[in-house]
């Protein structure tokens, strides 16, 4: 009889502390007194092991939840089929082992063949339970005799995953399969029981004083201290990523302050990477760039690269790459110059003569003096080789706007020149004309600067020029660093890859 039972689905209930368990019967040990399940359920939950065996002194209650085919057993699928309330089948009243009636039904004829429907989920095997399907533990007691001398069976296996639902919990509707795999589907997601939602409250004071927010504060203070920024989150946490110019590996710290001079500046400036570059006198200037001469950096190579550098800050203003290109040959730009008589003109010859190069429209003013210096007379022999035009007289500069205005008249030593007619008509023509205005190595008083500059170009070092310079920029001419050493300065170059760069008031 035993036998008989095989490939049946049933439903061990083992207690309160074991649980509900659902399987197919897959033996039934006479002699120990087990039973074995595979594919197991505990509570509604597939168990981790493929077959899990009871004994018969821990089940409780038994249940059958699906019978074999008519092939397998024919008992079994009578009882389904009888059950399921399927017309032509008869009943039959036995006694249980524990005296109680139970009703036991057979069908009336054998002859016909009979359908057991099947409520099983053939892809996942889900079982669909239903209180309609179920037999009583009395009748199997009656057909089983290993299931007859005690009261559960004891499990081969102790690692079980939990639920709280009970599995018989879930019911079809009679409409039919698919509304019932419907509900048991929903059940499945949200029908937990309410018996486990905790009654206390979360304790929200509680667990906000477990974090210290002075702490933290203090720490993103700290780190905004030493790096100068400002950070939004925990400073400690370092990016997953890097960027393609970003040092993964740890270096030594920044020394910001690498240029000291040997005099207290009066103004200090500093770089876009945070470099402090502090302001030297006009004394001081004065005697690096002669003690830079004296050891080959002649007047000559300095002129060269102060027209270089301030020609390719003068490109950049003008518009770069977007405003020098063949395809914008009817945008040509239009520079007016002002120089003096001094090395300051020279120097912004030079700049003309490069731009000049670079297919920009070059205007040079510069007044008539019976004898010139020798550098001015060496630019200006070069500058003529251009397409540049050059002026003496103010009625010759444009009336309309130039995109740009490069200052050159002022310089450190010649102060008389502020006093001559053609100074004072070209700073007013260079005042009433609205072009932006570059002056290359401005003095320092901002009272002897007639014009107002929107930017300035300082060499070498800056020196402690004022809010009428503008912005500053730095360009390097090329004086060693030993040079920088022998008149008591430590430096050490903030260019990097650039030649010129920007300043920024401290």
């Amino acid at each position: 009889m035993a036998t008989d039972w095989l490939g049946s689905i049933v439903s061990i209930n083992c207690g309160e502390s074991l649980g509900v368990y659902q399987g197919r019967v897959s033996a039934v040990d006479q002699v120990s007194q087990t039973i074995s399940l595979t594919r197991p359920f505990h509570n509604g939950v597939k168990c981790l092991v493929p077959e899990v065996t009871f004994r018969a002194g821990d089940i409780t209650e038994l249940k059958i939840l699906e019978i074999p085919g008519p092939g397998e057993s024919r008992q079994c699928g009578d009882l389904q089929q009888t059950e399921m309330g399927i017309p032509g089948v008869g009943c039959q009243v036995g006694p249980s082992q524990n005296g109680t009636g139970k009703v036991l039904k057979k069908p009336i004829s054998s002859s016909a063949p009979q359908n057991i429907p099947r409520r099983t989920d053939m892809k996942n095997q889900d079982i669909i339970i239903s209180p309609q399907q179920q037999c009583s533990k009395s009748y199997m007691d009656r057909h089983v005799e290993t299931l007859t001398q005690s009261k559960g069976f004891r499990r081969r296996h102790n690692s079980w995953s939990s639920s709280s639902r009970h599995p018989n919990q879930v019911t079809p509707k009679k409409s039919g399969l698919k509304n019932g795999q419907m509900k048991s589907k929903d059940d499945e997601c949200f029908g937990d029981d309410i018996d486990e939602i905790p009654d206390t409250d979360f304790d929200f004071e509680g667990n906000l004083a477990l974090f210290d927010k002075a702490a933290v504060f203090e720490e993103i203070e700290t780190y905004e201290r030493r790096s100068g920024t400002r950070s939004r989150g925990t400073p400690s946490e370092k990016p997953a990523r890097y960027r393609h110019d970003e040092n993964i590996l740890e270096s030594e710290p920044i020394v910001y302050r690498r240029i000291v001079v040997p005099q207290n500046a009066n103004k200090e400036f500093c770089t876009d990477s945070g470099l402090v570059v502090p302001s030297v006198s006009y004394e001081l200037h004065k005697k690096l760039l002669s003690v830079a001469e004296k050891h080959g950096l002649t007047l000559e190579r300095r002129l060269e690269m102060t027209g270089v550098c301030a020609s390719q800050m003068a490109l950049s203003l003008l518009g770069g790459p977007n405003r020098l290109n063949p395809k914008n040959v009817h945008q040509r730009p239009t520079v007016a110059l002002l120089c003096g008589p001094h090395v300051k003109g020279a120097q912004g010859i030079s700049c003309g003569r490069h731009l000049s190069n670079h297919d920009v429209h070059v205007i040079l003013f510069l007044p008539n003096f019976v004898k010139m210096l020798e550098s001015i007379t060496n630019e200006l022999n070069l500058f003529s080789k251009t397409q540049g035009q050059q002026v003496s007289s103010v009625k010759d500069l444009p009336d309309t706007p130039v995109d740009l205005v490069i200052n050159c008249l002022d310089c450190h030593e010649n102060a008389f020149l502020r006093d001559q007619p053609w100074y004072k008509a070209v700073v007013d023509w260079a005042n009433q004309n609205r072009a932006p205005v570059l002056s290359i190595d401005p003095p320092i008083n901002e009272m002897e600067q007639g014009i107002d500059a929107k930017w300035s170009l300082a060499l070498g070092l800056p020196l402690p020029l004022g809010e009428r310079a503008g912005r500053v920029y730095l360009c390097d001419i090329g004086i060693p660093q030993k040079v920088f050493q022998e008149v008591g300065i430590n430096y050490h170059s903030p260019f990097g890859c650039k030649f010129v760069i920007p300043l920024h008031s401290t």
